[in-house]
């Protein structure tokens, strides 16, 4: 009993450690996008005719903010990843540990992807209609503060939501997830993904369905990936019982 609790402490602490450098990496990087936030700013609003409206002088000190915590989430995934990576590797079989450890950068890559395909996609698509919305009847200003709000919410839960199919992928090499779970929970897992397009999205129909379909799409991606890792699995399985069973035969040719 004393053993038992002694290693979860142990695990405790090491999870502590593990997570404090994670923290770290995310202040450093934010540090470095403060540093370099005028630029990306300058970037993220070439497009906008007209220049964007501050009611106070924090304003643009949270948007400056915002900025720069996206750019350290970004760069902080990886140093995530890694430090679970090392807290759960110990468990790990070797062959485990050399497939899982390639998911690292993965993550990152498709967290980039997912920000790219809303702020190129998605973003103008939206923004376009509902300023078309306004033309003739309202004359619009756009804050910073509300401009950016409106872009991140249609960009950073698409980078968080396209790792979706490689975090199923890694829970099932683990054993942890299959495919046959996954497709028993499809409905479930619908209404939750159509519930958080709907959160994350502006109140009109066409943002709604816009951020639908991509998510059920990946759902059903991470179901295809999901079958082949899980046969990929099975048949390293199959291959290593194989293996065990001819070195018993060996074992019990030498004896007798």
């Amino acid at each position: 009993m004393k053993d038992s609790s002694q290693q979860l402490i142990g695990h405790l602490e090491e999870l502590r450690s593990r997570a404090i450098k994670t923290a770290l990496a995310f202040i450093g990087f934010l540090i470095a996008g403060l540093a370099f936030v005028k630029p990306i700013y300058e970037w993220l609003i070439r497009d906008l005719d007209t220049k964007l409206a501050i009611l106070g002088p924090s304003d643009i000190l949270w948007v400056y903010l915002m900025i720069a915590a996206v750019f350290s989430l970004a760069a902080t995934i990886p140093v995530a990843a890694y430090q679970i990576w090392r807290f759960v590797s110990p468990g790990l079989s070797p062959r485990e540990r050399k497939v899982t450890v390639r998911f690292i950068p993965a993550l990152f890559f498709l967290f980039i992807f997912g920000i790219g395909f809303g702020y190129f996609l998605l973003f103008p698509i939206v923004l376009g209609f509902l300023t078309t919305l306004s033309a003739g009847q309202f004359e619009m200003m756009f804050t910073a503060e509300k401009y950016f709000r409106f872009m991140l919410h249609l960009t950073v839960p698409f980078g968080l939501l396209f790792e979706m199919p490689l975090v199923i992928v890694f829970l099932t090499v683990l054993g942890i997830l299959d495919p046959a779970k996954l497709k028993k929970s499809r409905r479930i897992a619908y209404f939750l993904l159509i519930v958080i397009s709907v959160l994350i999205t502006p109140p009109d129909f066409l943002s709604d369905v816009l951020v639908i379909l991509p998510l059920l799409l990946l759902y059903e991606i991470s179901i295809t990936c999901s079958t082949i890792a899980y046969k990929k699995r099975a048949s390293r399985s199959e291959e290593s019982n194989a293996e065990q069973g001819q070195e018993n035969l060996i074992l019990r040719s030498e004896r007798t």
